[in-house]
């Protein structure tokens, strides 16, 4: 390796807290090991449109707070295509660029894997997602912010469903993964929580709460996944079976912004040495990982070929609150 090998990082995706730290990490870092970093903005748009410049101290100076993403993200429908991956290839060569760090999902791991089978261009992958939904790691950047987020929301909510008894449903983001709702319902003692990774059955449920009813609960919270598509069912039904005035509060993109808790800027940290360490000792297609407690390495083929597995402890915690 010579002096002057150009290592890129790039956010891509969902932003997600912890980005900026993790990026500010891998530009630090790659330095130390004399390589001269670079920032591709925009995402792979970014990177089929040459909106690459080498990373000055100024780019990443007090970002260790700032949520999302400083340097933007994309979707980029035109990297399906060879000959906009062939331009972005041609941006690399052109600032001696031979490896690359991408701070995002599945759908970029996938993306910058074509793009290694096309160009030769090795990479490594920093799981950053709120769903936590990446296959392999217990932990993706940006989780525990998010969690906080949605935890100092329902605080709040459980407030106004107090003073007016009344029952609230909130509905977190996660599509096909119901980590956020399951973790958010344990934290906040939710009375429901409806995720895909449970089969729900409303009678039972309705059978417990009208008991707790009868026993003097005034109010309850109710947590589901948004990809249950349960949220405004659950509220109509509440108001209909257990004759108590319901709300939905869907809390959409919130829950993607605020700082940085500490734990997603410690874990930023540790991603981004984990990555830059595989790319300088040679692995060409990895993903960091965080599995019970120890920072590893997976092929993005394991990552992309496997399912997301939950942890069975919380799903046996949650699953009678979805009876």
């Amino acid at each position: 390796m010579t002096s002057m090998e150009g290592l890129a990082v790039m956010t891509s995706g969902g932003d997600a807290a912890g980005m900026n730290p993790a990026v500010k990490c891998v530009v630090d870092y790659a330095r130390s090991l004399g390589y001269k970093p670079y920032i591709i903005r925009n995402g792979l748009t970014g990177m089929v449109e040459d909106e690459i410049s080498e990373a000055t101290q100024e780019d990443v100076s007090g970002i260790m707070h700032r949520g999302g993403t400083l340097f933007r993200s994309s979707r980029c429908p035109q990297f399906f295509e060879y000959e906009a991956r062939k331009k972005a290839y041609d941006n690399l060569k052109k600032h001696n660029i031979d490896k690359l760090v991408v701070i995002g999902g599945d759908g970029s791991f996938a993306a910058l894997n074509q793009f290694y089978s096309d160009f030769k261009v090795p990479f490594a992958g920093i799981p950053a997602t709120i769903d936590n939904d990446i296959p392999g790691t217990d932990y993706c950047l940006g989780v525990d912010t998010a969690l906080n987020v949605i935890r100092e929301s329902i605080d709040s909510i459980r407030d106004t469903a107090h003073s007016f008894s009344r029952a609230f449903v909130v509905e977190t983001m996660g599509r096909h993964c119901g980590y956020l709702a399951m973790a958010s319902a344990l934290a906040s003692g939710a009375e429901i929580c409806l995720v895909p990774e449970i089969e729900y059955d409303m009678e039972k449920i309705g059978v417990r709460l009208r008991k707790e009813i009868a026993a003097g609960r005034g109010y309850f919270i109710a947590i589901v996944a948004e990809g249950t598509n349960m949220g405004s069912y659950l509220t109509r039904w509440i108001n209909d079976s257990l004759n108590m005035d319901a709300r939905l509060t869907v809390l959409g993109h919130v829950q993607r912004g605020g700082s940085p808790t500490v734990t997603d800027r410690v874990m930023a940290y540790k991603f981004a040495v984990s990555a830059v360490d595989a790319l300088h000792q040679g692995h060409t297609d990895y993903i960091s990982t965080y599995k019970e407690g120890t920072l590893g390495y997976k092929s993005i083929s394991e990552v992309t070929n496997a399912k997301v597995e939950l942890d069975p402890r919380m799903i046996k915690l949650c699953t009678p609150l979805a009876q």
